[in-house]
């Protein structure tokens, strides 16, 4: 949306739809593509290697978190980071970890965190959600936990299934939601067999962002059980919507999740239903928190200085020599 308002044609295209460097020659040819703009140094920037387009490179938390980890992949990200024209990092440690990793790219790494704006479909239908989600809606004063996650190792789903549950068989009107994108199939059948058989918790498909976004704003708090994550816009749109958080304590959680301010932090599943517990009890507490994120993503994720950056660095990748 930032780049068509600047005039731009875009053609936005999965990784996943691609198995080889030459899939995205014939998509160059096709599409006449001037330059490109890779999401993920790893899935997305080694694929526009080579193909003598300027382009430049958004990092995911994969991408520093994980994949750099991996001599293999590290090297691959090595070298997408010569050739890209630019690289963008959400978080200034972020970039700091990526000039550790690579210090040949140190001019070219710039900071813009997610802008965030939330659209949430007014039309939505919340009790036909929670009829599908098969949830006693007479329950009295419903608690819905949501997780919104791709279903894959690093964002560890099942990390508060068995705590969250047995929480539920002690107070039935607590639910857990877990939404997402099948993202890894042998996971997912893992994922789906442990949540059948896990009380109070339930699985729901990917959804346009739209519903998703009603479906954050009428439940009672948002959940991130990641692993790690490089900045978690399902946080930041909770916090847009004016709905606490409860995330992971890891390194990109707690970048835009301040314990007891914007947000709670925990460190085992334990420690999660506590805090739960005390956000239900306490409405206090949920609304300072409630302010609090609201007022943060408004200051440092406006999506108008995010428009404007990536305004700016697109001219980067006009005319044949190096900006």
């Amino acid at each position: 949306a930032h780049l068509e308002a600047a005039g731009h044609v875009c053609v936005l295209k999965d990784t996943f739809d691609f198995e080889s460097p030459s899939e995205i020659a014939n998509l160059i040819l096709a599409e006449n593509c001037e330059a490109a703009l890779a999401l993920h140094l790893y899935r997305g920037g080694r694929l526009l290697q080579g193909h003598r387009i300027p382009f430049g490179v958004i990092f995911g938390g994969t991408d520093v978190n994980e994949d750099a980890n991996q001599a293999e992949k590290n090297t691959v990200m090595g070298r997408v980071l010569e050739e890209a024209r630019f690289a963008v990092a959400f978080t200034e440690s972020m970039k700091e970890m990526a000039q550790a990793q690579w210090p040949h790219a140190k001019g070219k790494i710039y900071v813009q965190s997610q802008g965030i704006a939330t659209t949430p479909n007014a039309a939505f239908n919340w009790n036909t959600f929670l009829q599908r989600s098969e949830i006693n809606q007479s329950a009295d004063n419903l608690h819905i936990f949501l997780l919104i996650c791709g279903l894959r190792q690093v964002k560890d789903p099942l990390y508060l299934v068995d705590a969250f549950s047995a929480w539920h068989q002690e107070e039935p009107n607590v639910y857990l939601v877990i939404v997402g994108p099948e993202v890894d199939p042998v996971f997912t059948r893992e994922v789906k067999a442990k949540v059948k058989r896990a009380a109070g918790v339930r699985l729901i498909g990917e959804m346009p962002q739209e519903d998703l976004h009603a479906v954050v704003k009428n439940c009672f708090a948002v959940v991130n059980s990641s692993v790690s994550e490089g900045m978690s816009a399902a946080i930041l749109e909770a916090m847009d919507l004016e709905v606490p958080v409860l995330a992971r304590n890891i390194p990109g959680n707690a970048a835009v999740v301040k314990h007891e301010v914007t947000g709670l932090l925990f460190s085992n599943p334990q420690e999660f239903v506590h805090l739960a517990k005390r956000l239900v009890s306490d409405p206090a507490l949920e609304k300072e928190i409630v302010v609090n994120g609201r007022e943060y993503v408004r200051m440092y994720h406006s999506w108008q200085v995010e428009r404007d950056t990536y305004q700016q660095l697109i001219r980067k990748l006009e005319g044949s020599t190096e900006d």
